[in-house]
């Protein structure tokens, strides 16, 4: 049985993702990179509560929101 993310971890995957990039784009910094981390926690605390409730392997919904937006790779 497929996973299916929450609309919840998918938002919370692409802030953590847009703050990723842009974190990594300049010079590192405490502060420039806090937001990634701060939306890196958000989402391993979302994708916890979420398994925890579903009964489901918390690797596995971490795993689904992360495809879910995933950039396809052209060929």
């Amino acid at each position: 049985m497929a996973i299916e993310p929450t609309d919840e971890l998918i938002e919370l995957q692409r802030a953590a993702n847009r703050a990723r990039e842009k974190a990594l784009a300049g010079v590192y910094s405490r502060e420039a990179w806090r937001p990634w981390l701060e939306a890196a926690d958000a989402l391993q605390a979302a994708v916890t509560e979420h398994a925890t409730a579903a009964g489901q392997d918390r690797h596995k919904v971490e795993q689904a929101a992360k495809d879910a937006v995933r950039e396809p790779v052209d060929a």
